[in-house]
This record gives C-alpha cells, sequence and structure tokens, in this order.
C-alpha cells in the first residue's frame, strides 16, 4: 500500500509526548513541579485537525501533569499518560472502545518502547531525532525533530492525504482569494 493510501485512511493520530511533542528535554524545578517546551505549531494543527474530523490522542509512558494540561488547551480528549512500559494494550484498549482497526491509525514514536505499537498502527512515523531503531522501522519519517515542527508535519501530511488540507488553509484567506470559502466555512483559528 502507498504511504498516502495509508494516510488517507487516518481517522485517529496519536503521538507519544516526550521526544515528540518535546524536544525530550524535562525541566525539574525546586518545589517538584517540572516544565516542557512545546511548539505552538503543532498545537495549532492539532486543533485545525480535530475541527474537519480527525481525533488527536497522546499516548505517553510518563505521567505529566504539564502533558495533561497542554492536552486540554488543545481540546484533546484522549490522552493516556502514565501508561505501564508496554503501551500495546492501552492502544488496543483505544482502537476497542473506538470502533478502529490498526490500518486507521497513525502513530507517531522516537524510542524502541513505542515500537510494539508502530509495528501495528496503519501509518508509523517517526521525527528526524528518533532513535535509528526507530526509524528505520517506520513507514514515515518527519524533517523536523521531536518538539520542532514534526508533529505538525504529520497532521498536514495526513490532511494533505485527505483532501482536507486546502480547503482549511482557504477558511483563512480573504474571499477573493480563497475562491469559494465563505466567512462561516470551515474551521477558524483557535488557541494554539
Amino acid at each position: 500500500m502507498r504511504i498516502d493510501s495509508q494516510a488517507a485512511n487516518v481517522k485517529l493520530i496519536l503521538f507519544d509526548v516526550d521526544g515528540v511533542l518535546t524536544d525530550g528535554k524535562i525541566v525539574l524545578h525546586a518545589d517538584g513541579t517540572e516544565s516542557k517546551q512545546f511548539d505552538i505549531r503543532d498545537g495549532i494543527v492539532m486543533v485545525w485537525a480535530q475541527r474537519v474530523g480527525l481525533t488527536i490522542g497522546f499516548l505517553s509512558a510518563r505521567s505529566s501533569p504539564v502533558t495533561t494540561q497542554r492536552a486540554a488547551q488543545l481540546g484533546i480528549a484522549l490522552v493516556h499518560n502514565g501508561v505501564p512500559v508496554s503501551k500495546l494494550e492501552t492502544y488496543e484498549a483505544i482502537l476497542r472502545e473506538r470502533g478502529l482497526d490498526d490500518g486507521e491509525v497513525a502513530y507517531m514514536g522516537d524510542d524502541i518502547l513505542d515500537l510494539p505499537v508502530l509495528g501495528r498502527a496503519g501509518l508509523s512515523a517517526a521525527p528526524a531525532d528518533a532513535v535509528e531503531d526507530v526509524r528505520s522501522r517506520v513507514d514515515w519519517v518527519a524533517r523536523h525533530n521531536g518538539g520542532y515542527g514534526a508533529a505538525r508535519e504529520l497532521v498536514e501530511f495526513v490532511l494533505r492525504a485527505q483532501g482536507k488540507w486546502d480547503a482549511l488553509v482557504a477558511s483563512f484567506l480573504p474571499i477573493e482569494e480563497a475562491g469559494q470559502a465563505s466567512p462561516g466555512s470551515g474551521p477558524r483559528r483557535g488557541t494554539p
């Protein structure tokens, strides 16, 4: 199956968090709290993708209040934070709950603990700086590193394969430039 066909079938995009949505670094503060840095463009494209019918979810081995907070900011309700070392059981539960099969899921991970899910997802993906054991086994590798636009690349790739990207872009253009887009059609800007 061609990669475009795989992307065209996707209904759910799942992301690992640390190393995919972030650069993998965690700042631990003296009071025990932590900080992570997220790319604003990764976030906004997730908001738009949800508005045009895709489901976005986070599947992270680490339990982190920062991850939960970021998901809430983006309107992402599918968050599995603090998943046991094997993410596969949680992945299978998500598919059962949502009535999906592997071919309808894209998953982006960056390290070897992601391999069981990457091996099952219909479209497996990795950031450019994922470990070699992951990059060599996935269907698609982003040009950007984790935390620096890799997630946006994947979402945009899926939306383009599904023929949804151009309409989304047109919804932000003036009517004259957008052609047939009307002021009330399509997604609108949201909080990234």
